[in-house]
This record gives C-alpha cells, sequence and structure tokens, in this order.
C-alpha cells in the first residue's frame, strides 16, 4: 500500500487545530480556483462545494445513493458544477493516503478515483484489507504506482489537502459531507436540501 511519510503527520496535526475552537466569524468558502476537482461545466451558473472524506460513511452514501440522481438532474443539465474538496477524517493514516491518491491522479481521473474509494469503502470497513481498498483507485488514477509514489512522497498533495481543510474550517466545516450552495451552507446532502437552495438561484438567471 502506498503511504505517504510526508503527509500523514502534518494533516494529523492541521485535525487537531481544527477540532479547537476557532474564535472567527463563519466565511465563505474559499473560491474555485484550478487546484480544484470540478464536474461539471467550469461556466455553470450555481457552483456546490462538497467537503468530503474518503473514510467517512456517510460521505459514500452521498456519492452511490444521491450524487447520480443529482448529477442527471443538475450537472449533466449544465446548471451545477460540482467541486470537491478533502477533509480526511479518522483513521487518519487511510483518508490522508485516499486524499492524496486523489491529488495525484490525472486530473481528469479524480472522480472515478473518488467512485471506486467510496464504492470499496463498505468492504474495508467491514475488516477488508486497505491494500485492496486501495487497488481499484490506483487502477483508475491514470497514473502507474511509480508515479504515484514519487507524486505522494512531494510537497504538492499535501499542501494541497492542507489548503482544503484550512478553508473548511474558516468556512466552519463541523463533519462531513458538508455542502455550500454559492457559498451558502446548506442543512445536509439530501437531493431536496440541496435543490431547494439551487432552484431560486437558477430562477434569477
Amino acid at each position: 500500500m502506498i503511504l505517504s511519510r510526508r503527509l500523514i503527520p502534518a494533516l494529523g496535526l492541521l485535525l487537531t487545530v481544527m477540532a479547537a475552537p476557532v474564535a472567527m466569524a463563519q466565511q465563505p468558502p474559499p473560491p474555485v480556483t484550478a487546484a480544484d476537482r470540478i464536474l461539471g461545466r467550469a461556466d455553470a451558473p450555481v457552483t456546490v462545494i462538497e467537503y468530503s472524506s474518503f473514510i467517512c460513511p456517510h460521505c459514500a452514501r452521498w456519492h452511490l445513493e444521491v450524487l447520480p440522481a443529482f448529477k442527471a438532474r443538475f450537472i449533466d443539465t449544465g446548471q451545477v458544477r460540482l467541486v470537491y474538496r478533502d477533509v480526511p477524517t479518522d483513521p487518519i493514516q487511510l483518508s490522508a493516503t485516499a486524499a492524496g491518491v486523489g491529488r495525484c491522479a490525472a486530473p481528469e481521473r479524480f472522480f472515478d478515483v473518488a467512485q471506486a474509494l467510496m464504492q470499496g469503502q463498505a468492504a474495508l470497513r467491514a475488516g477488508g484489507e486497505a491494500s485492496a481498498w486501495f487497488r481499484p483507485a490506483l487502477e483508475a488514477s491514470g497514473r502507474s504506482v511509480e508515479e504515484l509514489s514519487a507524486c505522494l512522497e512531494g510537497p504538492e498533495p499535501m499542501a494541497a489537502v492542507q489548503a482544503d481543510m484550512a478553508g473548511a474550517a474558516e468556512a466552519g466545516v463541523m463533519g462531513t459531507p458538508s455542502f455550500f450552495v454559492n457559498g451558502q451552507a446548506v442543512a445536509d446532502g439530501q437531493i431536496e436540501t440541496l435543490a431547494a437552495a439551487i432552484e431560486p438561484l437558477l430562477a434569477k438567471d
């Protein structure tokens, strides 16, 4: 299994910082940049930002049960772009490495990697081997094992995941998955909740 000696300790420290009380006003999530992983049209009128963890069962449920309908209704129709951001959760050794693999995958293959990790999560939680959980994600990454290993040992994945987590903390994210619609937090990721926030924005266009 690929493990990054750089990624895990730094993210563990940042998780501790995020868990501490923060004396600041809640801010919108940071603006979307070229570093973000985006599903949908770049110029879609509505942006939904998802803060998620590859080891979080609620996140897996959303990706496997809600995302297909959400994608068909809003993303495939060009109305919404979905932005995925990392907030690794315990066990940090697994979720941080998974986040790093996602960051090191070929950009156009990120959501294939995410699907593989979310789909395999139940087997992992049932006692499966971590190597078996990672294998489909590595195969979907568009990179060789050697390329992924070299990438994970570099500074870029850690910096990118740290930036996601810092933005999540500033935005008041307290758990995963958390969603923002055009910068505004929504109560949950149910498709009805998201639609209630999205559709008024579409009506303004």
